[in-house]
């Protein structure tokens, strides 16, 4: 059995990568968690650590084969419009503390999930090499784009140094269980989701923004599917590839769906003056497709569609 770390095993796309493996009966899996609880799960060992701290992070990965880092400092549009800053520091320090103990303990392989806050808005659907690092960013996402490339070249600067071998994984925006469902802390889908099912039958949901913002959004599962299939197939030292769904959603076509597939009949209304961030992402996976095999298996019917079934068993609505 492969020892396997889940780093931030107790957040959202942590939680749903651990479970996977642990299903899984050719990996031994181990997670991290600090401030939230441990999971409950037999086939998962917790282990508790600060990963910004070096003595915890050599603890943590000490004996590991493999390491997938999810473990990040997340939050909302509020946040990335207000505290630009908030991702920045702690994000910063801890993927530098577990890219060098990966490299000194001599893992077999890291997957670093990143994201896609260093693209700039398109029309047409973006390549890995697309990006101009010359060309401005979206004011909102400097710091946590800059962050999210830095960290993505201590991967391939890594790569270069030792043995182990790094996965950088730039994936659109993901929804499903486990994510965050309270109004300050969500994502878009986050959020709507809970203003739609909490709302009352007939009554009216809040959507901040204009709802033309456009977004790519890919079902938790794909992701974590392509975790499995990188770890398996990669041979060279460093790939940095896009996993998304490779269309692109209004935000006020999604808000429709959603309300639809709840069952409900609910009136939705638009805020301007509500903060928002207002680009189009649609990733463009060719890449991952020819190199690993992998594409999406979830429509986004779907994966709305499943996502309402856990909200109603997890929350009982």
């Amino acid at each position: 059995m492969k020892k396997i770390l889940i780093c931030g095993s107790t957040g959202f796309i942590g939680r749903n990568t651990a479970e996977a493996f642990a299903e899984d009966s050719s990996f031994e899996v181990h997670g991290t968690y600090f401030k939230s609880k441990p999971l409950k799960n037999s086939r998962i060992k917790m282990i508790r650590a600060d990963l910004t701290d070096k003595n915890d992070v050599n603890t943590a990965i000490k004996g590991m084969d493999i390491i997938i880092q999810a473990a990040a400092t997340t939050s909302g549009a509020k946040d990335i419009v207000t505290k630009p800053y908030y991702h920045v520091t702690d994000n910063a320090v801890m993927n530098a503390l577990i890219f060098r103990s990966a490299f000194e303990q001599k893992i077999s392989q890291l997957v670093f999930p990143s994201c896609t806050t260093m693209y700039q808005s398109s029309d047409n659907p973006i390549k890995e090499n697309d990006f101009d690092a010359n060309k401005e960013l979206f004011s909102g996402y400097f710091g946590s784009a800059w962050t999210k490339i830095y960290n993505e070249k201590m991967c391939e600067f890594f790569s270069k140094q030792g043995e182990t071998k790094f996965t950088v994984a730039r994936h659109s925006n993901i929804y499903g269980p486990y994510d965050k469902y309270d109004l300050e802390r969500s994502h878009f889908f986050g959020a709507t989701i809970t203003k739609i099912m909490t709302a009352k039958e007939g009554g009216k949901i809040t959507v901040w923004g204009e709802g033309k913002e456009e977004r790519d959004l890919l079902y938790i599962s794909d992701l974590v599917d392509f975790f499995k299939i990188a770890i398996s197939k990669q041979n060279s030292k460093f790939e940095l590839v896009n996993i998304g769904y490779g269309k692109a959603f209004s935000i006020s076509e999604l808000v429709k769906k959603i309300s639809g597939l709840s069952g409900k009949r609910l009136a939705i209304e638009y805020d301007p003056s509500k903060p928002s961030i207002k680009t189009k992402i649609c990733l463009d996976s060719t890449k991952a497709r020819e190199l690993f095999g992998w594409t999406p298996k979830t429509t986004l019917d779907q994966g709305i569609k499943k996502t309402i079934d856990w909200y109603k068993e997890y929350y009982e609505v």
